[in-house]
């Protein structure tokens, strides 16, 4: 490790707020891995600040993202998704390594700015997904996850909220929390009021408080191909509905949405995490985009790969000739990731330099000009200081009744909502 001049402050921050599963995987380590919780309040307090989270779907990103929260001492989050790095993987990084590398990154770089390592979309989407994730849930926490989005979205609704009851034991009280109403579909079955009270009120009369709410909210993951993107309104409406618990936001699909909008989404709504995957990953490669991270495509429909940004162009080269064999249009390039990583890491170390770099511009724009998160670092340490402790508690006690919310009433209640679920399919997480 390198002699880094690390202050006094930092160094109290770091003791008291690495919590026991992180302290325990890096008993050395001087990279300040905390709560999701951190992350959240110190948004919070600064006010209409979002954290970037961003999906390490490689490794140059971690690097990336990294150096622009450091240069713009901001707090971050890092996750990946369970389709992106789950048991079923097609990323290499994944929930077992990804906060090994982090923790590995900070130490390298000296990078000081608290971050969270969040499992993004745990999701159930049935009943036989249930018992399995007893079992794996708690692993990601001995592999020094932070935070976890316990996503059972796919379910109805009184499903999604007996199934984020029944796993919320394996979750430790200290860690980050993210639940979700509304499975991620565009401009169908937007989510409703009404369903985000009935989950948030009936996890919080089993003294469950989660620290965000998701919704689908008219955006998308992956590339977007419509202009509709999030509805900014229908956000602010939600949130200002849930409001008494205390509840923040989770803002998912952000890559293809305007600047102008992702600053609406901080300016006039409770969200202060924004999940960005698909951007970061086309930035690293040396995808042409837009300004907000959108990929750009040709009149064939092919991505536009920047000269001397990214990979080099004889493994893009390479890329595009497996896709092809594959059969792969531009919504499956990310499969690209697990095959290339190592690919990408024996590049010369000038390429997976710029191709940290690419992602390190991007971002620090993001956090300092789009989601107002600057300086949220110092906020951050001075609330792990005041509670000198790695765990800041909930943000609300217990307002329902749990007589009122029974397993049978959790059922009665939930067939008298006839909500508009949207189409089903295989919408991607």
């Amino acid at each position: 490790m390198k002699n880094f001049d690390y202050s006094q402050t930092f160094l109290k921050a770091l003791e008291a707020g690495r919590p026991p599963n992180v302290k325990k995987l890096f008993p050395n380590s001087r990279a300040l891995i905390v709560s999701g919780k951190v992350i959240d309040r110190a948004m919070l307090q600064k006010g209409k600040a979002i954290a970037l989270a961003a999906n390490a779907r490689n490794h140059v990103i971690i690097r990336g993202v990294l150096a622009a929260a450091q240069k713009a001492n901001s707090a971050l989050i890092i996750e990946i998704a369970r389709s992106e790095g789950g048991a079923n993987a097609y990323c290499a990084v994944n929930y077992w390594n990804m906060a090994r590398q982090v923790d590995a990154v900070m130490n390298e770089l000296g990078i000081t700015v608290p971050v969270a390592i969040h499992a993004d979309h745990y999701g159930i989407k049935s009943q036989k997904d249930i018992d399995p994730a007893r079992v794996e849930i708690p692993t990601l926490f001995e592999s020094g996850i932070t935070s976890i989005a316990i996503d059972a979205s796919h379910m109805p609704d009184d499903e999604n909220l007996l199934a984020s009851i029944n796993l919320n034991e394996f979750v430790p009280a200290w860690a980050g929390l993210e639940t979700e109403v509304g499975e991620i579909k565009g401009k169908f079955g937007l989510s409703t009021e009404k369903e985000a009270l009935f989950l948030i009120q009936g996890l919080n009369a089993r003294n469950i408080f989660p620290d965000w709410i998701a919704l689908n909210n008219g955006t998308t993951h992956g590339i977007e191909e419509s202009g509709a993107g999030i509805q900014v309104d229908l956000t602010a409406s939600i949130h200002k509905a849930v409001a008494p618990y205390k509840v923040s936001g989770a803002q998912h699909g952000t890559s293809g949405n305007s600047s102008a909008r992702l600053r609406e989404i901080a300016q006039k709504t409770r969200s202060t995490k924004a999940n960005v995957a698909t951007a970061l990953q086309m930035i690293s490669w040396g995808v042409k985009v837009n300004d907000y991270g959108n990929a750009q495509l040709d009149e064939g429909g092919h991505f536009i790969k920047e000269a001397n940004k990214g990979a080099s162009q004889a493994l893009w080269q390479k890329m595009l000739d497996f896709a092809a064999e594959k059969g792969w249009k531009a919504g499956d390039f990310k499969k690209l990731n697990l095959p290339f990583e190592n690919k990408i890491l024996g590049q010369p170390k000038a390429i997976r330099e710029r191709m940290a770099a690419g992602v390190e511009d991007f971002t620090y724009n993001l956090i300092t000009n789009v989601f107002n998160a600057k300086d949220t670092a110092d906020i951050a340490l001075e609330l792990i200081l005041a509670a000198n402790s790695h765990d800041l508690g909930p943000k609300v006690g217990r307002i329902e009744d749990p007589a009122d919310w029974t397993e049978e009433k959790i059922r009665e209640k939930a067939k008298i909502f006839g909500t508009d679920k949207g189409p089903k399919g295989d919408f991607d997480d």
